[in-house]
């Protein structure tokens, strides 16, 4: 139950810090300080749940990790579930500041298409730039587990597909973050928030299908060292049939 509720509360703060970030600061801060807000509490995240979760806090990792076969389906739907909520609070709590708080929202945090990009350009955009996060993750990680840099790699990357995506989409990769904003925007969100549904779960899948033709070795990630080999150049003790090569 513990992963369960870390993939909400993640996914909450998740969508507060950094979908905040762009609702009460976009104008001072730009595209560059909302994709270091996602980078940051992103990384924080990683380190804080990673141990518990994984920190997918993201329903496409959830579905890669799936098609990868590192994640029970069970499991899965469960934390898929468990982040769509955590949007939805994330987003909640951005309102409640703004109303019992005063501050103003500069934006309603909502992705969207149609003013700089149309739905098929976006379609694409968005299935790249997951397909990016997506693989990174899945290239880092081994099973579940998220220790040493990995966090670092998936905060970074989420920094820049949102530097790259925030001009034109408002950058999702994310669906449970696309969901809840477009709860509280009104009409056209809603409309329009089936793409950043469909595409970051269609490059979420991609990634996972293109990850084993890029892994080096299937029993480590590619940045854990070789094991040792034992001694005696690498042959088992009970002859040299070559057989007993010393590889795990």
């Amino acid at each position: 139950m513990n992963r369960y509720i870390a993939e909400g509360a993640g996914t909450a703060l998740l969508v507060f810090m950094g979908v905040g970030s762009a609702v009460f600061g976009l104008a001072q801060i730009g595209t560059l300080g909302v994709a270091l807000a996602f980078a940051f509490v992103l990384l924080g995240l990683a380190y804080a749940i990673g141990p518990v979760s994984g920190a997918h806090v993201n329903p496409a990792i959830t579905l890669g990790m799936l098609v990868a076969r590192r994640i029970p389906p069970v499991e899965a739907g469960v934390y898929i579930v468990a982040q769509v909520i955590g949007g939805i609070v994330g987003m909640a709590l951005i309102r409640l500041v703004a109303a019992v708080g005063g501050a103003t929202m500069q934006v309603n945090g909502a992705n969207s298409y149609g003013e700089k990009i149309n739905a098929g350009g976006a379609f694409i955009l968005e299935v790249i730039l997951t397909f990016m996060l997506v693989l990174v993750f899945l290239m880092v990680t081994r099973r579940n587990d998220v220790y040493g840099f990995d966090g670092l790699a998936y905060g970074l990357t989420l920094g820049l597909v949102h530097l790259i995506g925030v001009p034109l989409t408002g950058t999702s990769v994310n669906p449970a973050r696309s969901i809840g904003p477009a709860l509280f925007g009104g009409t056209t969100p809603l409309a329009q928030v089936w793409l950043f549904i469909l595409a970051p779960l269609l490059g979420g899948v991609l990634a996972a299908l293109a990850e084993p033709y890029l892994r080096t070795f299937k029993d480590r990630t590619p940045n854990e060292p070789a094991p040792e080999e034992p001694a005696g150049g690498g042959r088992g003790e009970g002859g040299n049939d070559g057989q007993g090569d010393g590889r795990r």
